[in-house]
């Protein structure tokens, strides 16, 4: 009996996988989703929705919600919405006093110039439907050390693709663009957005990615009072945008990013000041076609990565491959690799959120195209799957 029993305790975990959308398939954008479990054990998404971007004022953010212990995903329901304005890429996330926020971007004058970041937060979400919010603001950036940090990537640029940024002339109008504005105080204060979860780095230290198009380059925010007062690091460049954050046991803290660089290859970043200042970005191995990565830390100490890990050159531009990476060694190598999803054609799957809850699995939403339709799919996979063969 005491055999069987060890035995039993010893046997590796079953390999666990499971798929589907979470709101039906619309001829409408659904984009930039983004997940949470809460304490009660329900599972949160939201993504915004819509008949574009930033040019269509009808833009609001969406969310759903799975409960605890049920297959399918509610009807969705409003999040946010300032009417006449264009709400974009909202994030979930839930802090350790169990308040929940949202954080998106309106954009004032339907470009990408004037996005302005605000976020909410409630103590009442755990009933269907809507969170009850209790507080809104808006949050006023104030990078460091913008200018010359812009003006110092720009010209490691041009040295190091001259060729490309000369052929290229979306590129060098965006290079042209922030030189002409990164000394300009409401320039450095507008345009940035948000992506990915943000991190703890202590009880009440709040790590948040933001991320600008109008410079190509990541930024860190910081709240140690639960978003009444932020403070921000530099930004780290060059020639990146959508910045996640994960944390070493060391203290540093390693950023991974999509490459808005001819390269194609994710961008990763190293902080040893708690992300106020950066090494420069550096390619890895994993190919990148210009497109959102997600990185978490595991209970177990491993590091999961899940990106796009195509070139751009084929189709839908790279994003119809969606891959999850596992290290072992706080993200130096990669010695797993599973596809979640790979298609070929008009059908692609991109911008990943990604949470562990906190019975193991791993979940992650993220926008799905099957071409002219979209929406959000939701899967759900354990370590066991990935370390599997494929």
């Amino acid at each position: 009996m005491i055999t069987l029993t060890l035995l039993f305790l010893a046997a590796p975990p079953t390999p666990l996988y499971g798929a589907a959308l979470v709101s039906p398939l619309e001829r409408l954008h659904k984009h930039s989703s983004s997940i949470v479990e809460t304490p009660n054990g329900d599972l949160l998404a939201c993504w915004f929705h819509g008949h574009g971007e930033k040019s269509d004022n009808s833009l609001v953010i969406l969310g759903a919600r799975k409960p605890q212990g049920t297959d399918a995903w509610s009807d969705s329901f409003p999040l946010a919405d300032n009417p006449g304005l264009p709400d974009q890429n909202c994030v979930l996330f839930v802090d350790p006093r169990g308040t929940l926020w949202l954080f998106w971007i309106s954009s004032l004058d339907n470009t990408s110039y004037t996005y302005l970041l605000k976020y909410r937060t409630s103590n009442d979400y755990s009933g269907p439907g809507a969170p009850k919010w209790q507080w809104q603001d808006v949050i006023h950036c104030r990078p460091q050390n913008l200018a010359a940090r812009f003006k110092e990537s720009v010209e490691k640029v041009y040295r190091e693709f001259g060729a490309e940024v000369v052929k290229n002339q979306r590129f060098r109008d965006r290079l042209d663009h922030g030189l002409r504005h990164c000394e300009g105080k409401l320039w450095q204060q507008l345009g940035w957005m948000t992506r990915t979860h943000p991190i703890m780095l202590s009880d009440t230290r709040m790590m948040l990615p933001l991320y600008s198009d109008h410079f190509n380059c990541s930024l860190a925010a910081f709240t140690e009072d639960w978003g009444k007062t932020w403070e921000f690091g530099e930004p780290l460049l060059p020639l990146n945008v959508q910045a996640s954050f994960v944390q070493r046991r060391n203290g540093d803290i390693v950023a991974f990013m999509r490459d808005k660089s001819p390269l194609k290859r994710t961008p990763s970043a190293v902080s040893s000041d708690g992300g106020k200042t950066w090494s420069d970005a550096a390619p890895m191995e994993i190919p990148n076609p210009n497109s959102s990565v997600e990185c978490i830390v595991l209970e177990c100490g491993h590091w999961l990565l899940v990106c796009n890990d195509l070139d751009g050159s084929g189709p839908r531009g790279g994003r119809t491959r969606l891959t999850a990476f596992l290290s072992d060694d706080e993200g130096r190598t990669w010695k797993w690799r599973r596809v979640l999803e790979e298609h070929d054609g008009s059908t692609a799957a991109s911008y990943p959120s990604v949470i562990q809850t906190r019975d193991g699995t791993i979940h992650c939403t993220y926008t799905f195209t099957p071409s002219p339709e979209e929406t959000i799919k939701h899967a759900w996979f354990n370590e066991a799957w990935l370390q599997a063969e494929g």
